[in-house]
């Protein structure tokens, strides 16, 4: 347990534990991002937006937010987004590419954890540049690889579990970002809920409604 500054608020310490740190994590430590660089994320519910936030405090210029559902891509702008791109418009790795210059981006993210996100986000990225998969798979999805084509495109695929993070050192760092303004947890929380209204807020999540919702208990 990491002890936080109690007059902060409870539902947004109580999300830098799980999916801010994972996102945010996997911005500035598994893949390094660095200022001035191009990023794209593929999925962006509370984990992606998180990256979303890591990779604009680690100073990346180009943020570019991938994900089916426009509302989604609306609230991925207050997170960092510089651009947004919705694959039912047509391919992602496209667009991606036409909005750097038609080289891609240096680091590509997966949050979603299904083998055709996986395999845009290896696909967008520049010459040399660094893949990081957040997005779980569940049992049983495979994806077909270009060996040849993934060799010449070079740079780096990686897993990256819960931000790389060393939760002593960087869970207070977030919270003093929070404090700061410079960690947008504000917008994470979607709504506080009672113990009774947990099924409806799986369902409100399952229908692209909330990035999270946080139960809590009347003292």
């Amino acid at each position: 347990a990491i002890p936080y500054d109690p007059a902060l608020p409870a539902p947004q310490m109580s999300l830098i534990g799980c999916g801010v740190m994972t996102g945010v994590g996997a911005a500035l430590y598994a893949a390094d991002v660095q200022p001035g660089t191009s990023v794209a994320v593929f999925g962006c519910g509370g984990v992606g937006d998180s990256i979303i936030n890591g990779a604009s405090l680690a100073g990346a210029t180009t943020i570019i937010a991938v994900d089916l559902d426009p509302r989604k891509l609306e609230w991925a702008k207050e997170f960092g987004a510089t651009h947004t791109v919705n694959p039912n418009d047509g391919d992602p790795v496209a667009a991606i590419k036409a909005l750097t210059g038609g080289n891609g981006v240096n680091y590509s993210f997966e949050a979603v954890g299904i083998a055709q996100t996986w395999e845009q986000a290896l696909w967008c990225r520049d010459l040399a540049g660094t893949c990081i998969v957040i997005g779980v798979p569940g049992p049983g999805p495979q994806m077909t690889l270009d060996l040849q084509r993934f060799f010449d495109l070079g740079g780096r695929l990686g897993i990256s579990w819960y931000g790389d993070c060393l939760p002593t050192r960087d869970f207070p760092m977030l919270a003093a970002w929070y404090q700061q303004g410079k960690l947008n947890l504000d917008k994470v929380v979607t709504q506080t809920i009672a113990l009774e209204d947990t099924e409806a807020s799986f369902e409100a999540m399952k229908r692209g409604e909330t990035l999270r919702s946080v139960i809590v208990f009347d003292s």
